[in-house]
């Protein structure tokens, strides 16, 4: 294990030591895998720049050509009163 110090704001600090009471686990178990939530969150945002940096439109337009033009299948209608933009 490594053990990391850092200056975090009261509010946080008082949020993260609740947690842990109501959980019933140490302070360090909330702070680890709220921080693990957080790098998850930034590595799928940076996943998915990457993956769209790789999009072809001219490869998706010809997918998409090959979709049917027909009604949806029941339960699947747009809501009454929607407008499309």
């Amino acid at each position: 294990m490594t053990k990391i110090e850092a200056n975090v704001p009261d509010f946080l600090a008082r949020q993260a030591r609740a947690a842990a009471e109501r959980e019933q686990v140490p302070l360090d178990q909330i702070v680890a895998l709220a921080l693990s939530a957080q790098l998850a969150a930034w590595k799928g945002s940076d996943d998915m720049e990457t993956r769209a940096k790789r999009a072809n439109l001219a490869a998706f337009d010809r997918v998409m050509a090959k979709v049917p033009n027909v009604p949806p299948m029941p339960g699947d209608e747009l809501p009454p009163g929607y407008k499309r933009d």
